[in-house]
């Protein structure tokens, strides 16, 4: 698969995750999606960042930050949800060194 069919099907499950929590009562907001390699650099240096492969570089990463009656949630079922659309999804919740609840993937 073409990285650009990888990015449209990251949009694609990226809209059904947000219809998701929209339906179970979470507010959605929009955080980081793509990221220059210079952008990346400075997250890898300040420690927000891990990598330089980060699927943000790819358009294939999204941050992501939902409400619940005011308040900033990460919700595991919203992880889980994620995580059984694509065998390629991933959800930075569920990492085992490094979380970052925030962080939606398909990793290509």
């Amino acid at each position: 698969m073409r990285l650009g069919q990888h990015q449209e099907e990251f949009s694609k499950d990226l809209v059904q995750l947000m219809f998701y929590a929209l339906m179970k009562g979470y507010g959605v907001r929009i955080g980081e999606v793509f990221r220059t390699k210079e952008q990346q650099e400075l997250h890898l240096k300040s420690g927000a960042s891990k990598t330089m492969n980060s699927m943000h570089l790819k358009k294939c990463a999204a941050d992501l930050h939902f409400t619940k009656e005011g308040r900033i949630v990460y919700p595991k079922i919203l992880g889980d949800y994620w995580e059984g659309l694509d065998d390629l999804n991933q959800w930075g919740g569920n990492w085992t060194k490094f979380k970052d609840k925030p962080h939606f993937q398909r990793t290509v």
